[in-house]
């Protein structure tokens, strides 16, 4: 749930974007078998989205802990672009 301008700067590679600014439950992609985990650069913005998607009825209720920086701080590649 990270905008834009942040996606660019840095991503998680395979990520969807969907900016909190605009975020919309219903038009959350189908995981199919794959967990949903919302992200952002520290973890505050994905939990208002996870929170925001289980008020509209949807069963995503994961956020990626510390987010980005988390995910840096264990090692793990990023994208930009």
């Amino acid at each position: 749930v990270r905008e834009p301008n942040e996606t660019t700067a840095e991503h998680i590679p395979g990520t969807h974007f969907m900016p909190l600014q605009s975020f919309d439950p219903s038009q959350l992609p189908d995981p199919g078998d794959k967990q949903l985990v919302f992200s952002c650069r520290s973890g505050k913005r994905s939990v208002t989205a996870s929170l925001l998607a289980q008020q509209a009825g949807l069963p995503y209720d994961s956020h990626m802990a510390g987010g980005i920086l988390a995910w840096k701080e264990k090692g793990f590649d990023t994208e930009t672009g």
